[in-house]
């Protein structure tokens, strides 16, 4: 399989604070990839440079064999791509963030509805078909004409979901996107992940629901420190960890 996602010595820092010190890893294509690891320690800033809403300060990232970001010049040497390349090619990038950043003003069809018509120009009636498809396919349905006050957290986050496969993304991006919910609303939500999975889409999940990670996930990670402490697969390393540190911390959250 082809790597959707590789990342090649990626540090990012915030001022004086390095975030990421060093990470290298790669996605394969149709890979559900976990990332797991304590608050702080670089998953989400490393979630938000795969799409180029933070921009790396060493290395280099690829998505489907792109650099993000940035072309090749002579050589070796980068140069950064305007703003409209970034978007052009942050348009097959799906994201799904911690809170659902609905638009309050908007019904969940129109929420869905919103970047296929102003971003890639699809008519309007081909984007509401399309986005009542894909509320039905997240069990939303009954709730197209609903405002996001309207709706729970876990209705929410399935909206927004379906606002993101609304762009037919080539890969998804989940950062924690159960944590901001009920406990009781988590589970509807990690079932539409599953689905996606089962269709083959490739997903990169920063999460701490561990079971969904050892029974949906190909490949897990533990961050620390802004550094890959352990990879591999996610029974594995969730069950019989070798390092000290993934063992501290499991014992925490397990």
């Amino acid at each position: 399989m082809t790597a959707m996602v590789k990342a090649e010595g990626v540090h990012k820092s915030f001022g004086q604070v390095e975030v990421l010190k060093g990470i290298d890893l790669e996605v394969a294509t149709g890979e559900v990839f976990c990332l797991i690891g304590p608050s702080g320690s670089g998953k989400s800033t490393f979630l938000r440079c795969i799409n180029h809403l933070e921009k790396i300060n060493a290395g280099r990232l690829y998505v489907d064999g792109d650099l993000v970001g940035y072309r090749h010049r002579q050589g070796d040497s980068l140069y950064e791509l305007k703003d409209a390349e970034v978007a052009l090619k942050r348009r097959d990038i799906g994201m799904v963030f911690q809170r659902f950043n609905l638009f309050p003003h908007k019904t969940a069809l129109e929420n869905v509805m919103e970047a296929p018509v102003q971003v890639r120009g699809v008519a309007k009636a081909a984007a509401r078909e399309r986005a009542g498809q894909l509320l039905e396919r997240v069990g939303l349905s009954d709730k197209a004409g609903n405002y996001p006050s309207q709706l729970s957290g876990g209705q929410q986050q399935r909206v927004a979901i379906a606002r993101a496969l609304a762009m037919d993304p080539k890969l998804m991006l989940f950062d924690e996107p159960t944590s901001a919910l009920d406990p009781e609303l988590v589970g509807e939500v990690l079932d539409v992940m599953r689905q996606l999975a089962e269709e083959g889409m490739t997903m990169i999940v920063v999460t701490h629901e561990m079971g969904f990670a050892r029974e949906v996930g190909d490949s897990l990670v533990f961050m620390d420190g802004g550094v890959v402490v352990e990879a591999g697969d996610p029974r594995e390393v969730l069950t019989d960890p070798r390092h000290e540190r993934t063992q501290s911390f499991l014992s925490k959250v397990l």
